[in-house]
């Protein structure tokens, strides 16, 4: 499903996308019929089965062992993600209400609002969080993918969109190497992700680093936003070595990325090209002027924008495919 966009411009946003060349393995966006999605709170949907307002399905303590049953019989509720509309997955799928069985591509989203990478490294935002640890290991140890109807591995994509919350929590943290707290982190995040490849979740990954959250209205003239933006900065640097030697691991994997920081960036830059008419401030509001929905989130129409530059990205891939 292309997304609609009357602003070309948006589109055109996705030449600073590709941090390298994917992969080439079999791809072509047209035959994807599943969407997997881990991560955090810009990733997650909310479904009947999910902790109210943090997930689709499931969480920590309350709910960790949920069933086939229950993934199969949950439902995606309309509206309801951290930009009070539809979310970048949604319009990517176009799989917005209900089951995902009845959505042409089905969305399988175990994202979860809040969740850093491992609680082994960073403190849990609250005490039923489900870090992207623990996303994998109740997606495995639950047999979700044995409960969803099979396709075709080249019908299948998975997008990992972690480390917004790891790279603002650690200015918390007396952590005095940057450098290797986040070689750390990649080693526990591709050990999540090795588990779920390991597992079958096999097709095409796509990973998405960290927008400027330093340009947010959390941080934007504060005195923490330089060391914001020196964090983020890392935290890529990190992950785009970690997913280039991923992808150099995994052949048969189709292995692309997308750069949200360059998109957000040049999104934020260009604003008023895009129709916004302010980037600084925010509002828990219909208006789609505005970038920012809160402090920290962006609205539905930044997230509308950027399922189109994502899916423009992965139609452009479609092309070298070796099918």
């Amino acid at each position: 499903m292309m997304v609609p966009t009357s602003l070309a411009v948006a589109l055109s946003l996705t030449a600073v996308a590709t941090a390298y060349k994917p992969t080439e393995a079999s791809f072509n966006w047209v035959d994807i019929k599943q969407f997997f999605a881990f991560g955090d709170s810009y990733t997650f949907v909310q479904g009947t089965a999910g902790y109210a307002n943090f997930s689709f399905i499931g969480d920590l303590i309350y709910n960790p062992n949920w069933t086939a049953h229950d993934l199969l019989s949950n439902k995606i509720i309309p509206h309801n993600t951290s930009s009070d509309g539809s979310n970048w997955v949604e319009y990517l799928t176009g799989c917005f209400s209900g089951s995902p069985l009845h959505c042409s591509r089905q969305l399988w989203d175990f994202a979860f609002a809040g969740s850093d990478i491992t609680e082994d490294l960073l403190p849990l935002h609250h005490n039923f969080t489900s870090p992207l640890d623990v996303q994998v290991a109740q997606f495995v140890k639950n047999g979700a993918l044995e409960a969803i109807p099979k396709v075709e591995d080249h019908e299948r994509i998975t997008a990992w969109w972690i480390g917004i919350n790891d790279t603002g929590d650690v200015l918390g943290h007396n952590i005095t190497d940057l450098t290797a707290f986040w070689a750390e982190e990649m080693t526990s995040y591709f050990n999540a992700v090795e588990r779920a490849y390991s597992f079958g979740l096999r097709g095409a990954y796509l990973f998405i680093n960290v927008p400027p959250e330093d340009r947010s209205p959390n941080d934007l003239g504060t005195t923490r936003q330089a060391a914001a933006a020196e964090s983020i900065a890392g935290y890529n640097s990190a992950l785009a070595s970690s997913v280039a030697n991923f992808s150099a691991s995994h052949p048969d994997l189709h292995v692309s990325s997308f750069d949200a920081h360059a998109w957000f960036g040049k999104a934020l830059d260009d604003y008023e090209e895009l129709g916004f008419k302010n980037v600084t401030g925010f509002c828990t509001c219909e208006d789609d002027s505005y970038f920012w929905y809160n402090t920290g989130h962006p609205t539905q129409r930044v997230h509308k924008l950027l399922a189109a530059a994502i899916e423009e990205q992965l139609v452009k891939e479609s092309k070298s495919s070796h099918r």
